[in-house]
């Protein structure tokens, strides 16, 4: 026993050894600290630097002489901007509901499409599923005049419809996402459920949706990130200014000038940053159910 003992704690003190080089190899320096500190003021700068100038008055936009640190703060910019010729308050609630429809039109459909290529039996699934796949590769430079020519046959244009209705129909990546998270959960789940008297509309509803949830949440993410930022639609789409959501309305501020004056860019990157701050604020409050989200696994849904 004793010499039993002893070789275990040899082959014990031996495994340490061996793993303390790797563990010396992966411990922070005040090297790696003083890189990622510069590394981190190179991207913040830009951002600040929209800052300064948000804050700045207009004789500073009218003499062009900004600098990154912010000299001047002119908060009352915040409020100015609600009070200029553009409807700087209709284009942020055109916003909201744009993005607001089209996430829930995004997880209602990528959800029900993915469970369906996961869980579903139909011939010709498999095929189907990777023309789905395949559709992502298509750029959409390339479908953008037979959907302008179709939504305006349907006498869609000028209104939030052809920007709303098509994340009804979901999407390839998204729909990805779900029939790779869902085809790792285990299909007893499915077969308890059936053997209850569920049919797949009920097992999707009271044990696959509850599951889905950071999937979804992250598809709900990456939806409102696209839509609240989007600039090419809306541009394509909308004629008037009162259904223009801020990120194309932002433009519209810099085209308010008279002829030989400057923009006014403190107000321009106001309304920059209504547009940056809620995405900012999203991506906070949802960053765990994207970390959540496993899709090589499946486990997310049942931590």
């Amino acid at each position: 026993m004793a010499t039993l003992a002893t070789t275990l704690n040899e082959k014990q003190q031996s495994k340490k050894r061996q793993e303390a080089p790797a563990a010396r190899a992966f411990r922070a320096t005040p090297f790696t600290y003083g890189t990622l500190l510069i590394v981190a003021a190179v991207l913040t700068a830009p951002l600040v630097f929209v800052g300064s100038i948000a804050l700045s008055s207009d004789a500073t936009v009218n003499s062009g002489s900004f600098t990154v640190i912010p000299r001047e703060f002119h908060w009352d910019n915040f409020s100015r901007v609600f009070g200029t010729e553009l409807p700087v308050g209709t284009f942020l609630l055109n916003s909201v509901l744009i993005s607001l429809f089209s996430v829930a039109g995004q997880v209602l459909s990528s959800g029900l499409v993915g469970y369906a290529f996961a869980r579903l039996r139909a011939p010709g699934k498999n095929t189907m599923f990777l023309i789905v796949i395949a559709t992502m590769m298509i750029p959409t430079q390339i479908t953008m005049i037979p959907q302008f020519i179709l939504f305006r046959d349907l006498g869609w244009v000028n209104t939030f419809l052809p920007l709303i209705v098509p994340n009804f129909f979901s999407n390839a990546f998204n729909v990805f996402l779900v029939r790779q998270f869902v085809s790792r959960l285990p299909s007893q789940l499915d077969e308890a459920a059936m053997m209850d008297g569920l049919g797949f509309f009920g097992i999707y509803r009271r044990i696959m949706f509850p599951m889905l949830r950071p999937v979804l949440i992250a598809i709900g993410i990456f939806t409102l990130t696209h839509t609240w930022g989007d600039f090419m639609g809306p541009l394509i789409y909308l004629n008037d200014e009162s259904k223009m959501p801020l990120a194309l309305g932002v433009q519209y501020i810099t085209a308010t000038s008279q002829a030989g004056q400057a923009p006014p860019w403190n107000l321009v990157m106001v309304g920059s940053i209504l547009l940056a701050l809620p995405m900012i604020l999203v991506y906070y409050i949802g960053q765990k159910y994207l970390y959540e989200m496993d899709i090589s696994g499946g486990s997310a849904g049942v931590k």
